[in-house]
């Protein structure tokens, strides 16, 4: 792996993924504004597998959720496949989300009514690319994740590893251009922890790009380029 705190990085063809400039966040507490991001630029390549790191406080969440499209910035830009996030309506916005960013989440946050086939196939429901059966597209990515044995179970039915497979899979159904992974095994014991981190890498190996909040040095070396965040600045030292 190699590590770098560089904001800036030569493009594969084609435009970045992600561009952050100047980027300004800050939240109102009472008669306060209280700055959380200060300033980032950062850009992400296509197929890049990059780690987010930093203690507690340092703005990392909320760089998620501006990657993710989640939030609007303050000042500055968040550019994503080429389309400035300032100039989108909500609904672009949410049409954007739903069909170039994948979410994978520590907590899963699968449908627990839903089975491990519906749950995957649900980002479907609101957005889908054209000329895709979802269903079909549904079966292959359980497969691919090793659950087509659990195609019709319920979270309830199943591990924690598991249900982070279904995340994954779910993930992937629109075919994204980016995946974004919030400790993804921050629930998970450590053998689960690294079988859900071999899935990574194989979808890295394979040409997605990803990236992932973690807080773990273990997890970040599976990534290409690490970016250090504190007190809401990319740290450089």
């Amino acid at each position: 792996m190699a590590e770098s705190n560089e904001s800036s990085l030569k493009m594969m063809d084609g435009v970045p993924v992600i561009e952050l400039v100047n980027l300004c966040k800050s939240y109102h507490v009472g008669d306060m504004d209280v700055p959380i991001l200060k300033s980032i630029d950062l850009s992400i390549g296509q197929g890049e597998f990059v780690a987010i790191m930093g203690p507690s406080g340092s703005g990392k969440s909320t760089l998620m959720n501006m990657i993710g499209c989640l939030d609007r910035p303050n000042c500055g830009q968040v550019i994503v496949m080429g389309k400035d996030v300032n100039t989108l309506s909500d609904p672009e916005l949410a049409k954007l989300r739903g069909l170039e960013i994948g979410f994978v989440f520590q907590n899963f946050n699968l449908v627990p009514r839903l089975t491990t086939l519906q749950n995957v196939e649900l980002p479907t429901y609101a957005n889908k690319k054209e000329g895709v059966d979802a269903r079909k597209k549904a079966k292959e990515l359980v497969e691919m994740v090793g659950l087509l044995d659990r195609m019709n179970y319920k979270p309830s039915e199943m591990s924690g590893g598991q249900q982070q497979r279904v995340a994954i899979a779910r993930a992937l159904i629109n075919d994204p251009s980016l995946i974004l992974a919030d400790e993804p095994t921050g629930n998970l014991d450590s053998k689960t922890g690294e079988e859900v981190m071999e899935i990574f890498s194989d979808l890295h190996k394979k040409g997605r790009t990803i990236v992932m909040i973690t807080h773990d040095p273990d997890l970040a070396k599976y990534a290409d380029r690490v970016v250090y965040l504190k007190d809401g600045v990319i740290d450089n030292n």
